[in-house]
Protein backbone atom coordinates (compact mmCIF):
# COMPACT_ATOMS: atom_id res chain seq x y z
CA UNK A 1 0.00 0.00 0.00
CA UNK A 2 1.42 3.28 -1.09
CA UNK A 3 2.14 6.23 1.40
CA UNK A 4 -0.48 9.39 1.24
CA UNK A 5 2.13 11.92 1.18
CA UNK A 6 1.65 15.02 3.98
CA UNK A 7 0.32 17.09 1.04
CA UNK A 8 -1.91 15.37 -0.31
CA UNK A 9 -5.24 17.24 -0.43
CA UNK A 10 -7.27 13.51 -0.10
CA UNK A 11 -5.01 13.14 3.28
CA UNK A 12 -7.44 13.79 6.09
CA UNK A 13 -6.14 16.38 8.84
CA UNK A 14 -5.34 15.29 12.08
CA UNK A 15 -7.81 16.72 14.71
CA UNK A 16 -7.06 19.49 16.54
CA UNK A 17 -6.52 18.54 20.55
CA UNK A 18 -7.01 20.72 23.67
CA UNK A 19 -3.86 22.47 24.54
CA UNK A 20 -2.39 21.19 28.28
CA UNK A 21 -0.10 21.38 30.75
CA UNK A 22 1.93 18.82 28.79
CA UNK A 23 1.59 19.94 25.52
CA UNK A 24 4.83 20.50 23.66
CA UNK A 25 4.30 21.95 19.93
CA UNK A 26 6.50 21.59 17.35
CA UNK A 27 9.48 23.73 17.22
CA UNK A 28 13.35 23.04 16.19
CA UNK A 29 14.90 22.42 19.84
CA UNK A 30 18.67 22.60 20.57
CA UNK A 31 20.31 22.05 23.68
CA UNK A 32 22.98 24.58 24.07
CA UNK A 33 25.55 25.99 26.62
CA UNK A 34 26.55 29.38 27.80
CA UNK A 35 29.51 30.58 28.89
CA UNK A 36 30.22 33.20 31.96
CA UNK A 37 32.92 36.03 32.26
CA UNK A 38 34.00 33.73 35.02
CA UNK A 39 34.27 31.27 33.76
CA UNK A 40 30.96 28.86 33.95
CA UNK A 41 29.25 26.71 31.87
CA UNK A 42 25.45 27.33 32.17
CA UNK A 43 23.05 24.48 30.31
CA UNK A 44 19.79 25.77 28.67
CA UNK A 45 17.44 24.99 25.16
CA UNK A 46 16.91 27.02 22.50
CA UNK A 47 13.41 26.53 21.12
CA UNK A 48 12.79 28.15 17.36
CA UNK A 49 10.07 28.37 14.98
CA UNK A 50 9.59 25.39 12.67
CA UNK A 51 8.71 28.30 9.62
CA UNK A 52 12.14 29.56 10.54
CA UNK A 53 10.41 33.16 10.79
CA UNK A 54 11.26 34.57 14.08
CA UNK A 55 8.90 37.66 14.73
CA UNK A 56 10.44 38.27 18.01
CA UNK A 57 12.82 36.48 21.03
CA UNK A 58 12.08 35.78 24.60
CA UNK A 59 15.00 35.17 26.94
CA UNK A 60 13.84 33.96 30.35
CA UNK A 61 15.37 34.13 33.50
CA UNK A 62 13.52 31.67 36.09
CA UNK A 63 12.41 32.17 39.35
CA UNK A 64 14.39 31.58 42.89
CA UNK A 65 16.70 28.75 42.56
CA UNK A 66 16.35 27.82 46.53
CA UNK A 67 12.73 27.53 46.26
CA UNK A 68 13.12 25.19 43.29
CA UNK A 69 13.05 27.85 40.62
CA UNK A 70 14.86 26.48 37.09
CA UNK A 71 14.32 26.27 33.46
CA UNK A 72 11.55 24.14 33.93
CA UNK A 73 9.55 26.20 36.18
CA UNK A 74 6.16 25.68 34.31
CA UNK A 75 5.48 29.58 32.82
CA UNK A 76 8.83 29.07 31.09
CA UNK A 77 8.50 25.40 30.48
CA UNK A 78 5.16 25.99 28.42
CA UNK A 79 6.25 29.30 26.69
CA UNK A 80 9.54 26.96 25.15
CA UNK A 81 6.94 24.64 24.15
CA UNK A 82 4.22 26.74 22.77
CA UNK A 83 5.31 30.18 21.76
CA UNK A 84 7.64 29.00 18.60
CA UNK A 85 4.99 26.97 16.75
CA UNK A 86 1.84 30.17 18.28
CA UNK A 87 3.75 33.24 17.69
CA UNK A 88 6.60 33.06 16.07
CA UNK A 89 8.72 33.68 18.78
CA UNK A 90 11.96 32.13 19.52
CA UNK A 91 12.45 31.48 23.58
CA UNK A 92 15.84 30.97 25.32
CA UNK A 93 15.79 29.12 28.47
CA UNK A 94 18.60 28.66 31.02
CA UNK A 95 19.30 27.24 33.98
CA UNK A 96 21.30 30.04 36.37
CA UNK A 97 24.68 29.17 37.98
CA UNK A 98 24.26 25.76 40.18
CA UNK A 99 20.58 25.11 38.92
CA UNK A 100 19.90 21.70 37.86
CA UNK A 101 17.09 20.29 35.70
CA UNK A 102 16.08 17.57 33.67
CA UNK A 103 18.66 19.28 30.85
CA UNK A 104 21.53 19.18 33.10
CA UNK A 105 23.37 21.26 35.76
CA UNK A 106 24.90 24.50 35.69
CA UNK A 107 28.14 24.97 36.81
CA UNK A 108 28.88 27.48 40.11
CA UNK A 109 26.82 28.29 42.69
CA UNK A 110 23.45 30.58 43.76
CA UNK A 111 24.76 33.90 43.18
CA UNK A 112 22.16 35.67 45.44
CA UNK A 113 20.92 37.95 42.76
CA UNK A 114 24.23 39.43 41.82
CA UNK A 115 26.55 37.19 40.56
CA UNK A 116 23.59 36.23 37.78
CA UNK A 117 24.24 39.16 36.28
CA UNK A 118 27.39 37.29 34.69
CA UNK A 119 24.52 34.48 33.47
CA UNK A 120 22.27 37.07 32.34
CA UNK A 121 25.12 38.58 29.92
CA UNK A 122 26.27 34.91 28.51
CA UNK A 123 22.73 34.50 27.66
CA UNK A 124 22.47 38.10 25.94
CA UNK A 125 26.42 37.15 24.46
CA UNK A 126 24.85 33.79 22.59
CA UNK A 127 21.65 35.94 21.48
CA UNK A 128 23.82 38.25 19.70
CA UNK A 129 25.51 35.60 17.83
CA UNK A 130 23.32 33.75 16.52
CA UNK A 131 21.76 37.01 15.31
CA UNK A 132 18.51 36.69 16.86
CA UNK A 133 16.36 39.76 16.57
CA UNK A 134 13.33 41.75 18.92
CA UNK A 135 14.84 40.45 22.44
CA UNK A 136 12.57 40.99 25.10
CA UNK A 137 13.43 39.51 28.90
CA UNK A 138 10.67 37.92 30.83
CA UNK A 139 11.97 37.44 34.35
CA UNK A 140 9.58 35.80 36.88
CA UNK A 141 9.81 36.31 40.50
CA UNK A 142 13.74 35.92 40.99
CA UNK A 143 14.18 36.44 37.54
CA UNK A 144 12.79 39.75 37.95
CA UNK A 145 15.45 41.08 39.89
CA UNK A 146 18.36 39.86 37.28
CA UNK A 147 15.98 41.52 34.86
CA UNK A 148 15.36 45.11 36.77
CA UNK A 149 18.97 45.30 38.03
CA UNK A 150 21.24 44.33 34.45
CA UNK A 151 18.77 44.29 32.18
CA UNK A 152 19.41 47.44 31.15
CA UNK A 153 22.89 47.02 30.00
CA UNK A 154 21.82 45.07 27.10
CA UNK A 155 20.26 45.94 23.79
CA UNK A 156 16.55 44.26 24.15
CA UNK A 157 13.23 45.81 22.65
CA UNK A 158 11.50 45.21 26.54
CA UNK A 159 11.20 43.04 29.40
CA UNK A 160 8.37 41.47 31.15
CA UNK A 161 8.22 41.31 34.96
CA UNK A 162 5.95 38.34 36.11
CA UNK A 163 5.20 38.17 39.83
CA UNK A 164 8.04 40.77 40.73
CA UNK A 165 8.76 40.71 44.78
CA UNK A 166 10.92 43.81 44.16
CA UNK A 167 13.01 42.47 47.40
CA UNK A 168 16.59 42.47 45.46
CA UNK A 169 15.61 45.03 42.92
CA UNK A 170 15.80 48.54 44.73
CA UNK A 171 13.91 51.73 44.29
CA UNK A 172 17.05 53.11 41.65
CA UNK A 173 16.80 49.79 39.91
CA UNK A 174 13.00 50.73 39.37
CA UNK A 175 14.15 54.38 38.38
CA UNK A 176 16.59 53.35 35.83
CA UNK A 177 13.98 52.53 33.31
CA UNK A 178 12.02 55.95 33.44
CA UNK A 179 12.62 58.01 30.35
CA UNK A 180 14.37 55.33 27.91
CA UNK A 181 13.23 53.62 24.71
CA UNK A 182 13.43 49.62 26.37
CA UNK A 183 9.46 48.89 26.87
CA UNK A 184 8.35 47.45 30.65
CA UNK A 185 5.38 45.77 31.48
CA UNK A 186 4.63 44.02 34.74
CA UNK A 187 2.18 41.56 35.37
CA UNK A 188 1.24 41.42 39.07
CA UNK A 189 -1.11 39.07 40.20
CA UNK A 190 -4.37 40.02 42.20
CA UNK A 191 -3.63 37.65 44.98
CA UNK A 192 0.57 37.56 44.70
CA UNK A 193 1.89 36.23 48.22
CA UNK A 194 4.77 39.09 47.98
CA UNK A 195 3.37 42.03 45.99
CA UNK A 196 -0.43 42.65 45.09
CA UNK A 197 -1.57 45.54 42.10
CA UNK A 198 -2.18 48.83 44.86
CA UNK A 199 1.44 48.34 46.78
CA UNK A 200 3.72 47.37 42.71
CA UNK A 201 0.97 51.06 41.76
CA UNK A 202 2.92 52.79 44.22
CA UNK A 203 6.82 50.93 44.17
CA UNK A 204 6.64 50.99 40.21
CA UNK A 205 5.42 54.91 39.77
CA UNK A 206 8.60 55.97 39.34
CA UNK A 207 8.24 54.12 35.84
CA UNK A 208 5.48 56.56 34.09
CA UNK A 209 6.11 54.67 30.79
CA UNK A 210 5.60 51.12 32.32
CA UNK A 211 2.62 49.17 31.13
CA UNK A 212 1.09 48.16 34.12
CA UNK A 213 -1.29 44.48 34.14
CA UNK A 214 -3.07 43.32 37.33
CA UNK A 215 -4.75 40.19 36.50
CA UNK A 216 -7.57 39.33 38.37
CA UNK A 217 -7.41 36.23 40.96
CA UNK A 218 -4.10 35.82 39.69
CA UNK A 219 -1.64 33.73 42.04
CA UNK A 220 2.57 34.13 41.99
CA UNK A 221 3.06 30.93 40.57
CA UNK A 222 0.09 31.30 37.93
CA UNK A 223 -0.92 27.70 38.63
CA UNK A 224 -3.70 25.89 36.04
CA UNK A 225 -4.65 26.32 32.31
CA UNK A 226 -6.64 29.51 32.65
CA UNK A 227 -3.68 31.35 34.27
CA UNK A 228 -1.10 30.44 31.80
CA UNK A 229 -3.38 30.83 28.88
CA UNK A 230 -3.38 35.06 30.07
CA UNK A 231 0.44 35.00 31.07
CA UNK A 232 0.94 34.12 27.61
CA UNK A 233 -1.07 35.85 26.16
CA UNK A 234 0.33 39.49 27.85
CA UNK A 235 3.73 37.87 26.55
CA UNK A 236 2.09 37.84 23.45
CA UNK A 237 0.46 41.00 22.90
CA UNK A 238 3.93 42.54 23.53
CA UNK A 239 6.14 40.11 21.18
CA UNK A 240 3.91 39.38 17.96
CA UNK A 241 0.32 41.13 18.93
CA UNK A 242 -1.40 40.11 14.77
CA UNK A 243 -1.36 36.30 15.78
CA UNK A 244 -3.69 36.85 18.87
CA UNK A 245 -5.72 35.57 20.26
CA UNK A 246 -4.03 32.24 20.62
CA UNK A 247 -5.28 29.04 19.14
CA UNK A 248 -6.30 26.58 23.01
CA UNK A 249 -6.12 23.80 20.56
CA UNK A 250 -3.64 22.07 18.08
CA UNK A 251 -3.59 21.90 15.09
CA UNK A 252 -5.52 25.61 15.40
CA UNK A 253 -9.24 25.11 14.36
CA UNK A 254 -9.58 26.69 11.25
CA UNK A 255 -12.70 28.94 11.38
CA UNK A 256 -15.89 28.29 9.72
CA UNK A 257 -16.76 29.33 6.15
CA UNK A 258 -20.05 30.67 5.54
Amino acid sequence: MSEISPNDETATPPEAEPIRGATELPAVRENIELHTDDGLTLVGELSLPESGHIAATLVTLHPLPTAGGFMDSHIIRKAAARLPALADVAVLRFNFRGVTSPRGTSEGSFGEGTLEELDLAAAMDFVRERELPHVWLLGWSFGTEVTLKYGLQHPITGAILLSPPLHRATADDVAAWAGNDRRLVAVIPELDDYLRPAEAAERFSSVPELEFVAVEGGKHLWVGETQTYRVLTEVVERLNPVVLPLPRTWPPESPSVV
